[in-house]
């Protein structure tokens, strides 16, 4: 056995560099790429000529070596300091959820100018010694290190690659923190703790209790008769819309096994390689009247050299390899059968390799690509060798404190996305309009109760116009307040309380006067100045009366009466005639809002009185919707509140969720409302939602067209598919891409799936999965619905209740 020390190829790293013992200076790189299935084909040739340029600008004798590294993982929580029930109850249910980790590594080595040239017989492994044949010339370092900034600006600029450059620490690593050296060599994950592992390379690769096996693409004969930037994922594609991923995207985060996967490029001297081509050619054409194989090498050779001068392609030999791992020796067949089965949906052979296994994988060390065995390459263009490059990684998430939580298309990981907040700082979005359509059935209720339920533990204020009850667990749960209108318990209000430090201001009054004006006159009545001043002295003299008196409880009640005894005195006092303000035809009018009258309940609420600092309101339409009289005062309520609420609680974020209350959106009143909410209240950390159930409502309601859609920057939409032979209307009225488009057109209501788009520039498909407490907490079906409330009655909470529920189904199952 030899200690590694020994024959260790990297001599020191210094410089945030890795120096080989040879001369070799390496720079390396973590790379952040797109998130898989979320590119368009003009996506994927923008990455591919993003790659193209930037291999370029290397200089000859250098290697641009990629390691993307996947590992088998456990989600670990979001771990928050403070959490709500239905949080908790998540994290403990997603805890444990196994994913592959991907980290991806960009070296770029410059090979010392008289190394000798490494093969399967001649190795730096099969060296006792290394001894550096040259010292460094600063020159040229700095030579290289210009040709790497541009690598790195090219793809940087490109906006879908991002590089970081690895220091010393991350290269050589810590005590705590293995470098991209030990994690090679002993198959870390970059979060694991350094542990030192033996190797054994002579008749198999094994590294500690791991198991590996190499694949190799490395001999022309076995690779694809073509080759792209992306292929076509049939899983997500459709009769009318083909859904693209990375060419080499099985072997990539589609390969569901822990295992590394190495692209090498090397780029020489092109002139001396075409030179040395002219003579083979010429060679073969001496030789192809022996033999048929002569003539067509010949032939070969020469079509090659007239693409590489006809079309300024670059040569370059190349080498890609998956090694694949697992800590049970009899799951290697079962790594071969997925990365065979990988290669074959590209067209490729996989090569398992044996005796040239222990050199491929010694210069897969980082900073020692220039050790490859050039024998194991093959010749290509750079056109060509760039579509073997691995192009996408797992989805990103934003911090959990900001964030809404869904997972991953690919392994049903947790992820945070959000919404609001980082879009707008980014420019992405103009403002936080949200429009949520989706078919019956496909999931829409429970995403909005999910992205509620995670702005209330975020303390936002959220006020709900439904229809149908959607929102009355998540209310429970969360002791908000639920209004809604039952022949038993009608639905009670009370506009003329005052949360306690809070006076009449302007915006009160003003809000007062309209629902006053509401209630007593038709929608063509005329409204003339006395009046208005009337009924401003009426108001400011009540709440001065209220002032004077603790035991006045102010309510609709206490003001008729106010009306009736001391404002008429008043009135007599300044002659006020009948004709500017008639206080009898407007008491008469009122009369069945007060005490005895039939609507005397509506604006003498005594309990949910505090409004302004309730977190978290649901008004329930579903009875009052055609109501002529209970609906406009409701209306109005609803109106005045969320204003009140917009203006009063600064640096609180607000929500106005309108829900499937299309009768309360072509009321004129609530129209403008509406068009004011989404265009105004961005102003003031607002968050308009419009949440519909038919497409058609999009492209027909002028108000959906006009107010909602074109000030709704994050649109959140359920499986469409069953309308795309009619999709080119939605598609115009929704202002989606073509790219969009496909995206949309994949998702999949069985797999609980919903379309995110943000801005127009970041569109995902997520997983809506959630925990069985919140799928209780959030149901909309009727029985489930009752046996919930039976459960939270019968362990006096609705938290008890669900947890109780939850353990029942449990023991069921098992």
């Amino acid at each position: 056995m030899i200690p590694i020390e020994k024959i260790m190829p990297i001599y020191k790293i210094e410089n945030n560099c890795l120096l080989s013992a040879q001369g070799d200076i390496t720079v390396a790189y973590r790379a952040a790429l797109p998130d898989i299935f979320t590119l368009s084909n003009a996506d994927y040739e923008n990455a591919h000529q993003s790659w193209l340029r930037a291999i370029r600008v290397l200089p000859k004798h250098s290697v641009m070596h990629k390691q993307d590294v996947f590992i088998r993982s456990h989600y670990a929580g979001a771990r928050q300091e403070r959490q709500s029930f239905l949080s908790c109850c998540a994290d403990h249910y997603f805890e444990g959820r196994p994913y592959l980790d991907h980290t991806c590594y960009i070296f770029l080595t410059k090979k010392a100018e008289d190394r000798k040239t490494a093969s399967s017989a001649y190795s730096g492994l099969m060296r006792k010694n290394i001894v550096p044949k040259q010292t460094i010339d600063q020159r040229l370092f700095a030579e290289f290190m210009e040709k790497v900034g541009q690598f790195a600006g090219i793809l940087s600029g490109s906006g879908l690659i991002s590089l970081q450059r690895l220091d010393d620490d991350e290269l050589a690593g810590t005590m705590q923190q293995p470098g991209v050296l030990e994690q090679y060599c002993f198959l870390l994950g970059k979060d694991e703790k350094p542990v030192l592992k033996d190797v054994h390379l002579k008749d198999r690769i094994q590294v500690g209790e791991l198991h590996g096996q190499l694949f190799t693409l490395s001999d022309a004969e076995n690779l694809p008769s073509l080759c792209g930037s992306r292929i076509d994922y049939d899983k997500y594609s459709t009769d009318h819309t083909k859904f693209p991923v990375g060419f080499a995207a099985g072997l990539g985060l589609l390969l569901d096994c822990n295992h590394i996967y190495n692209q090498y490029i090397f780029i020489g001297d092109a002139a001396k390689t075409m030179k040395l081509l002219e003579a083979k050619k010429r060679r073969l054409q001496s030789l192809s009247t022996y033999s048929r194989e002569n003539a067509i090498a010949r032939d070969a050779t020469n079509d090659f050299l007239n693409e590489a001068i006809g079309q300024g392609r670059l040569p370059v030999k190349a080498h890609f390899n998956v090694l694949a791992w697992t800590d049970r020796q009899n799951g290697l067949q079962n790594i071969k059968n997925q990365v065979g089965s990988a290669m074959a949906l590209i067209g490729a052979i996989a090569k398992q390799e044996t005796d040239g296994a222990p050199q491929i994988w010694w210069a897969g060390i980082p900073g020692n690509a220039a050790d490859f065995p050039m024998n194991d390459t093959f010749d290509t263009f750079l056109e060509q060798a760039t579509c073997f490059l691995n192009m996408e990684s797992n989805y990103r998430s934003d911090p959990p404190q900001s964030g809404i939580r869904f997972c991953d298309r690919l392994s049903h990981k947790p992820v945070y996305v959000d919404l609001y907040d980082r879009p707008r700082q980014q420019g992405i979005t103009s403002n936080m309009g949200t429009l949520v359509c989706g078919t019956s059935g496909g999931g829409k209720s429970v995403t909005v109760n999910h992205i509620l339920q995670t702005l209330h533990d975020q303390e936002a204020h959220c006020v709900i116009i439904d229809i149908g009850g959607s929102y009355k667990g998540l209310c429970e749960l969360v002791k908000g307040y639920y209004f809604t209108y039952e022949e038993t318990n009608p639905i009670r209000f009370n506009p003329f309380h005052l949360p306690e430090g809070h006076l009449l201001d302007t915006e009160k009054k003003e809000s007062l006067k309209a629902l006053l004006v509401a209630l007593w006159k038709q929608e063509n009545d005329s409204f003339n100045r006395s009046e208005y001043v009337a009924l401003s002295n009426a108001l400011q003299g009540y709440y001065q009366h209220v002032e004077k008196d603790n035991a006045i409880f102010p309510c609709f009640n206490t003001f008729y009466e106010y009306l009736e005894k001391q404002y008429t005195e008043v009135l007599k006092g300044h002659r006020v005639k009948d004709r500017d303000f008639d206080l009898d035809n407007f008491m008469y009018v009122l009369r069945p809002y007060y005490r005895g009258g039939e609507f005397d309940y509506l604006l003498n609420a005594t309990g949910n009185l505090d409004l302004l600092n309730q977190p978290f309101v649901v008004i329930e339409l579903d009875n009052l919707k055609d109501h002529p009289v209970l609906f406009p005062v409701v209306t109005l309520i609803i109106m005045e509140m969320f204003i009140s609420k917009m203006r009063k609680l600064k640096g609180i974020r607000k929500v106005l969720c309108i829900d499937e209350a299309w009768k309360a959106i072509s009321k004129a009143g609530m129209a403008s409302f509406v068009q004011y909410a989404f265009k105004t209240i961005r102003k003031f950390n607002g968050v308009p939602m419009v949440i519909s159930q038919e497409v058609d409502d999009l492209i027909s309601s002028s108000i959906i067209k006009d107010a909602i859609i074109n000030n709704a920057d994050i649109k959140i939409l359920m499986d469409m598919r069953k309308f795309q032979y009619k999709f080119d209307k939605v598609q115009d009225a929704l202002g989606l891409s073509d790219k969009a488009k496909t995206i949309l057109l994949s998702v999949n209501k069985d797999e609980r799936e919903i379309y995110i788009d943000i801005g127009g520039q970041i569109i995902k498909v997520y997983k809506n999965e959630l925990c069985p407490e919140e799928l209780y907490a959030f149901t909309t079906e009727g029985k489930e619905r009752v046996r919930v409330q039976e459960y939270a009655a019968k362990y006096g909470s609705m938290e008890k209740g669900i947890t109780a529920l939850v353990n029942e189904f449990k023991n069921n199952r098992s």
